[in-house]
Protein backbone atom coordinates (compact mmCIF):
# COMPACT_ATOMS: atom_id res chain seq x y z
CA UNK A 1 0.00 0.00 0.00
CA UNK A 2 2.83 2.38 0.94
CA UNK A 3 4.66 1.52 -2.27
CA UNK A 4 1.57 2.36 -4.34
CA UNK A 5 1.11 5.69 -2.52
CA UNK A 6 4.77 6.55 -3.10
CA UNK A 7 4.41 5.63 -6.77
CA UNK A 8 1.37 7.92 -7.10
CA UNK A 9 3.29 10.78 -5.47
CA UNK A 10 6.16 10.26 -7.93
CA UNK A 11 3.73 10.34 -10.86
CA UNK A 12 2.06 13.52 -9.54
CA UNK A 13 5.44 15.13 -9.01
CA UNK A 14 6.52 14.25 -12.54
CA UNK A 15 3.28 15.64 -13.98
CA UNK A 16 3.78 18.89 -12.03
CA UNK A 17 7.35 19.25 -13.30
CA UNK A 18 6.20 18.54 -16.87
CA UNK A 19 3.46 21.16 -16.52
CA UNK A 20 5.97 23.74 -15.28
CA UNK A 21 8.27 22.95 -18.20
CA UNK A 22 5.47 23.27 -20.76
CA UNK A 23 3.95 26.49 -19.39
CA UNK A 24 7.17 28.21 -18.32
CA UNK A 25 6.05 28.79 -14.75
CA UNK A 26 7.33 27.90 -11.31
CA UNK A 27 6.59 28.79 -7.69
CA UNK A 28 9.56 29.84 -5.53
CA UNK A 29 9.95 30.72 -1.85
CA UNK A 30 11.39 34.15 -1.04
CA UNK A 31 11.92 35.10 2.63
CA UNK A 32 9.19 32.70 3.69
CA UNK A 33 6.71 33.85 1.02
CA UNK A 34 5.57 31.85 -2.00
CA UNK A 35 5.95 33.79 -5.25
CA UNK A 36 4.83 32.41 -8.59
CA UNK A 37 7.00 33.20 -11.62
CA UNK A 38 5.35 33.17 -15.05
CA UNK A 39 7.28 33.76 -18.28
CA UNK A 40 5.85 35.40 -21.40
CA UNK A 41 8.26 34.66 -24.24
CA UNK A 42 8.32 34.57 -28.03
CA UNK A 43 5.01 35.33 -29.70
CA UNK A 44 1.73 35.51 -27.82
CA UNK A 45 -0.50 32.94 -29.46
CA UNK A 46 -4.19 33.78 -29.62
CA UNK A 47 -7.01 32.50 -31.79
CA UNK A 48 -4.73 30.92 -34.40
CA UNK A 49 -2.08 28.24 -33.82
CA UNK A 50 1.37 29.38 -34.93
CA UNK A 51 3.87 27.07 -36.70
CA UNK A 52 5.56 24.54 -34.42
CA UNK A 53 9.01 26.12 -34.91
CA UNK A 54 7.78 29.37 -33.34
CA UNK A 55 8.44 29.98 -29.66
CA UNK A 56 5.04 30.94 -28.25
CA UNK A 57 3.13 31.78 -25.10
CA UNK A 58 -0.40 30.41 -25.34
CA UNK A 59 -3.05 32.61 -23.79
CA UNK A 60 -5.30 29.63 -23.06
CA UNK A 61 -2.50 28.38 -20.78
CA UNK A 62 -1.83 31.73 -19.12
CA UNK A 63 -5.39 32.77 -18.27
CA UNK A 64 -6.27 29.68 -16.15
CA UNK A 65 -2.95 30.07 -14.32
CA UNK A 66 -3.77 33.67 -13.42
CA UNK A 67 -7.19 32.63 -12.12
CA UNK A 68 -5.60 29.83 -10.05
CA UNK A 69 -2.95 32.20 -8.64
CA UNK A 70 -5.57 34.78 -7.65
CA UNK A 71 -7.64 32.10 -5.88
CA UNK A 72 -4.69 30.33 -4.25
CA UNK A 73 -4.20 30.64 -0.48
CA UNK A 74 -0.55 29.65 -0.78
CA UNK A 75 0.75 31.91 -3.57
CA UNK A 76 1.29 35.41 -2.19
CA UNK A 77 2.91 37.21 -5.14
CA UNK A 78 3.27 36.99 -8.91
CA UNK A 79 6.30 37.86 -11.04
CA UNK A 80 5.83 38.17 -14.81
CA UNK A 81 9.07 37.89 -16.81
CA UNK A 82 8.75 39.28 -20.34
CA UNK A 83 10.87 38.61 -23.40
CA UNK A 84 8.33 38.83 -26.20
CA UNK A 85 8.14 40.16 -29.75
CA UNK A 86 4.38 40.68 -29.40
CA UNK A 87 1.70 38.63 -31.10
CA UNK A 88 -2.08 38.40 -31.00
CA UNK A 89 -3.34 41.83 -29.90
CA UNK A 90 -6.64 40.71 -28.37
CA UNK A 91 -5.02 37.79 -26.51
CA UNK A 92 -2.23 39.97 -25.16
CA UNK A 93 -4.62 42.69 -24.06
CA UNK A 94 -6.89 40.11 -22.40
CA UNK A 95 -3.96 38.83 -20.31
CA UNK A 96 -2.96 42.41 -19.46
CA UNK A 97 -6.50 43.26 -18.34
CA UNK A 98 -6.57 40.22 -16.05
CA UNK A 99 -3.21 41.12 -14.52
CA UNK A 100 -4.27 44.71 -13.86
CA UNK A 101 -7.32 43.58 -11.88
CA UNK A 102 -5.57 41.05 -9.62
CA UNK A 103 -5.45 41.67 -5.87
CA UNK A 104 -2.39 39.43 -5.56
CA UNK A 105 0.77 41.64 -5.52
CA UNK A 106 2.26 41.63 -9.04
CA UNK A 107 5.49 42.77 -10.65
CA UNK A 108 6.77 42.62 -14.22
CA UNK A 109 10.36 42.38 -15.41
CA UNK A 110 11.31 43.08 -19.03
CA UNK A 111 14.35 41.10 -20.19
CA UNK A 112 15.53 41.16 -23.78
CA UNK A 113 12.41 42.71 -25.25
CA UNK A 114 8.86 43.76 -24.44
CA UNK A 115 7.69 44.70 -27.90
CA UNK A 116 4.32 45.53 -29.42
CA UNK A 117 1.50 44.04 -27.30
CA UNK A 118 4.21 43.25 -24.75
CA UNK A 119 4.03 46.93 -23.76
CA UNK A 120 0.54 46.69 -22.15
CA UNK A 121 1.63 43.43 -20.50
CA UNK A 122 4.67 45.13 -18.99
CA UNK A 123 2.67 47.99 -17.48
CA UNK A 124 -0.25 45.84 -16.27
CA UNK A 125 1.42 44.84 -12.99
CA UNK A 126 1.54 46.90 -9.81
CA UNK A 127 5.23 47.66 -10.38
CA UNK A 128 7.18 47.31 -13.62
CA UNK A 129 10.94 46.79 -13.93
CA UNK A 130 13.26 46.69 -16.93
CA UNK A 131 16.95 45.84 -17.25
CA UNK A 132 19.12 48.50 -18.99
CA UNK A 133 19.87 46.25 -22.00
CA UNK A 134 16.22 45.44 -22.75
CA UNK A 135 14.24 47.21 -25.49
CA UNK A 136 10.58 47.98 -26.07
CA UNK A 137 8.99 48.79 -29.44
CA UNK A 138 5.96 51.07 -29.44
CA UNK A 139 4.03 51.13 -32.73
CA UNK A 140 0.45 51.30 -34.05
CA UNK A 141 -1.71 48.19 -34.34
CA UNK A 142 -0.68 46.37 -37.50
CA UNK A 143 -2.95 44.57 -39.92
CA UNK A 144 -1.54 41.07 -40.35
CA UNK A 145 -2.99 38.42 -42.65
CA UNK A 146 -6.02 38.90 -44.88
CA UNK A 147 -8.34 41.70 -43.87
CA UNK A 148 -11.27 43.32 -45.62
CA UNK A 149 -10.45 46.84 -46.76
CA UNK A 150 -13.73 48.35 -45.64
CA UNK A 151 -14.46 51.21 -43.23
CA UNK A 152 -15.72 48.78 -40.56
CA UNK A 153 -12.36 46.98 -40.53
CA UNK A 154 -10.42 50.24 -40.23
CA UNK A 155 -12.77 51.37 -37.46
CA UNK A 156 -12.12 48.12 -35.55
CA UNK A 157 -8.35 48.63 -35.64
CA UNK A 158 -8.70 52.26 -34.59
CA UNK A 159 -10.83 51.22 -31.60
CA UNK A 160 -8.36 48.47 -30.68
CA UNK A 161 -5.52 50.97 -30.82
CA UNK A 162 -7.49 53.38 -28.63
CA UNK A 163 -8.05 50.58 -26.09
CA UNK A 164 -4.32 49.91 -25.94
CA UNK A 165 -3.44 53.60 -25.56
CA UNK A 166 -5.99 54.08 -22.80
CA UNK A 167 -4.83 50.94 -20.97
CA UNK A 168 -1.18 52.02 -21.08
CA UNK A 169 -2.07 55.52 -19.91
CA UNK A 170 -4.12 54.17 -16.98
CA UNK A 171 -1.46 51.70 -15.88
CA UNK A 172 1.74 53.72 -16.26
CA UNK A 173 3.04 57.25 -15.81
CA UNK A 174 3.12 58.13 -19.50
CA UNK A 175 0.52 60.50 -20.95
CA UNK A 176 -1.73 59.60 -23.87
CA UNK A 177 -0.19 62.38 -25.97
CA UNK A 178 3.36 61.21 -25.31
CA UNK A 179 2.51 57.55 -25.97
CA UNK A 180 0.77 58.36 -29.25
CA UNK A 181 3.76 60.43 -30.35
CA UNK A 182 6.02 57.42 -29.75
CA UNK A 183 3.63 55.19 -31.69
CA UNK A 184 3.49 57.48 -34.72
CA UNK A 185 7.14 58.57 -34.86
CA UNK A 186 8.70 58.31 -38.31
CA UNK A 187 12.31 57.85 -39.37
CA UNK A 188 13.34 55.38 -36.63
CA UNK A 189 11.92 52.08 -37.89
CA UNK A 190 12.61 51.14 -41.50
CA UNK A 191 9.38 50.57 -43.46
CA UNK A 192 7.30 51.33 -40.37
CA UNK A 193 6.38 53.96 -37.82
CA UNK A 194 7.06 53.72 -34.12
CA UNK A 195 9.82 54.00 -31.52
CA UNK A 196 12.33 51.62 -29.96
CA UNK A 197 13.13 52.42 -26.33
CA UNK A 198 15.96 50.96 -24.28
CA UNK A 199 15.57 50.37 -20.56
CA UNK A 200 16.65 53.81 -19.44
CA UNK A 201 14.47 55.59 -22.04
CA UNK A 202 11.43 53.47 -21.10
CA UNK A 203 11.78 54.62 -17.48
CA UNK A 204 12.54 58.23 -18.38
CA UNK A 205 9.36 58.63 -20.45
CA UNK A 206 7.24 57.07 -17.69
CA UNK A 207 6.34 53.86 -19.50
CA UNK A 208 8.15 51.60 -17.00
CA UNK A 209 8.44 52.34 -13.28
CA UNK A 210 12.13 51.66 -12.71
CA UNK A 211 15.38 50.10 -13.86
CA UNK A 212 16.07 46.86 -12.04
CA UNK A 213 16.59 43.16 -12.22
CA UNK A 214 15.31 39.96 -10.68
CA UNK A 215 16.36 40.76 -7.11
CA UNK A 216 14.65 44.16 -7.29
CA UNK A 217 11.38 42.68 -8.50
CA UNK A 218 11.41 39.94 -5.86
CA UNK A 219 12.26 42.44 -3.14
CA UNK A 220 9.32 44.62 -4.18
CA UNK A 221 6.95 41.65 -4.06
CA UNK A 222 8.27 40.61 -0.67
CA UNK A 223 7.71 44.13 0.70
CA UNK A 224 4.19 44.21 -0.77
CA UNK A 225 3.33 40.82 0.76
CA UNK A 226 4.64 41.78 4.19
CA UNK A 227 2.82 45.11 3.96
CA UNK A 228 -0.46 43.35 3.17
CA UNK A 229 0.14 40.87 5.98
CA UNK A 230 0.73 43.72 8.39
CA UNK A 231 -2.48 45.44 7.32
CA UNK A 232 -4.50 42.28 7.90
CA UNK A 233 -2.84 41.76 11.27
CA UNK A 234 -3.64 45.31 12.40
CA UNK A 235 -7.30 44.75 11.68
Amino acid sequence: MCEKAEENENIEGEEERRSEFETGSITVKKDGHFIHCLTVIGQIEGHFILPSQNKTTKYEHVIPQLVAIEESRDIEGLLIILNTVGGDVEAGLAIAELLSTMKTPTASLVLGGGHSIGVPLAVSCKRSFIVPSATMTVHPVRMNGTVLGVPQTLSYFEKMQDRIVKFVENNSKISEKRFRSLMMKTGELIMDVGTVLDGEEAVKCGLIDELGGLSDALEFLNDEIEGDSGAVHDC
